[in-house]
């Protein structure tokens, strides 16, 4: 790999993991400053008002307008915590961009972290509570599967490009 290609692939490393800080600070700024439109979302899927009116899955429901709150509140915490994470990872990897190979992977640790998270979130809160335990899969009104689908996607394949092993190389041009 020649210096210009592995300056392009830590720049597409750092690019990624910024990209999606950022999306996540947008989720979290766009869930506190408009508190009541996803609120509904939350309360929605975890009420199953809207699935198959005849569901055996509707034992699962909950009524407690409480609950809803907490876990929305958890939710928007978390997305806090992702992008902070993401943000200070891509800006470590920008500061350790010269650096060797070694260096430079070290400087990847609260983007790990903040990637793994996030797949947590998206993954565990989306895909399998609300999913599944929530049956939110049989919704046609709040069914936030193919967004949670796109952002495991996007997260996931940068996790990946992270872990991608870069050839020791001296980067002092970079």
């Amino acid at each position: 790999m020649n210096s210009a290609t592995l300056q392009a692939f830590r720049w597409i490393k750092i690019i990624s993991v910024g990209s999606l800080g950022l999306m996540s600070m947008l989720i979290f700024l766009g869930n506190t400053t408009d508190y009541n439109s996803n609120y509904q979302f939350v309360e929605h899927v975890m009420k199953m008002d809207t699935v198959f009116p005849n569901s055996r899955l509707l034992y699962r429901s909950i009524q407690q307008p409480w609950v809803y709150h907490t876990a929305y509140i958890f939710l928007i915490a978390l997305e806090l915590i992702i992008a902070l994470l993401c943000i200070h990872g891509s800006r470590q990897m920008f500061i350790k961009r010269r650096e060797p190979a070694a260096v430079f992977f070290e400087a990847k640790h609260r983007a790990v972290m903040g990637l793994g998270l996030g797949i947590l979130l998206w993954f565990t809160g989306f895909e399998v509570i609300g999913g599944e335990w929530f049956a939110m899969w049989q919704s046609n009104t709040w069914n936030g599967l193919d967004s949670a689908n796109r952002i495991i996607l996007f997260k996931m394949l940068t996790l990946i490009l992270l872990y991608l092993k870069e050839p020791e190389y001296k980067t002092t041009n970079i």
